[in-house]
């Protein structure tokens, strides 16, 4: 039986019909013009990522998805500290709450910075590989 990566498998005569609004489909041609592909071949990159074929994380990616994780568990615990200890009537030292702000607001824009970035890659990997 051929697999995913075969040369039998790279030939495209299967068709799977999907319906879209005139504005999902806008938005699909917007988005294979800005990865420079074809709408069916921006489609299908798609629809392999979400098959899990074609992952759409890389392991470097998931690596760092996985860290970012840890840091956002671990101001979470810090902000959950903190509001049980107002709840209970004891405030908090005013550099604790700062510094608790300070690290939820630089994981934060770590992690929105870092899925900014991964989807780009992602884009450029589906642009060459799909």
């Amino acid at each position: 039986m051929a697999g995913v990566g075969s040369a039998a498998s790279n030939r495209k005569d299967r068709v799977a019909h999907v319906r879209f609004s005139h504005a999902e489909f806008d938005a699909l041609e917007t988005a294979a013009r800005a990865a420079n592909m074809s709408v069916s071949r921006f489609v299908r990159s798609l629809a392999m990522e979400g098959a899990g074929v074609r992952p759409f994380l890389g392991d470097g990616d998931q690596a760092v998805l996985d860290l970012l994780a840890d840091g956002v568990r671990a101001v979470g615990a810090n902000l959950v500290q903190l509001s049980r200890a107002i709840n209970s009537g004891r405030l908090p030292a005013p550099c604790d709450l700062a510094g608790t702000i300070k690290d939820a607001h630089a994981v934060a824009m770590t992690v929105a910075a870092e899925i900014s970035d991964m989807t780009q890659r992602a884009a450029a990997r589906r642009g060459k590989g799909a």
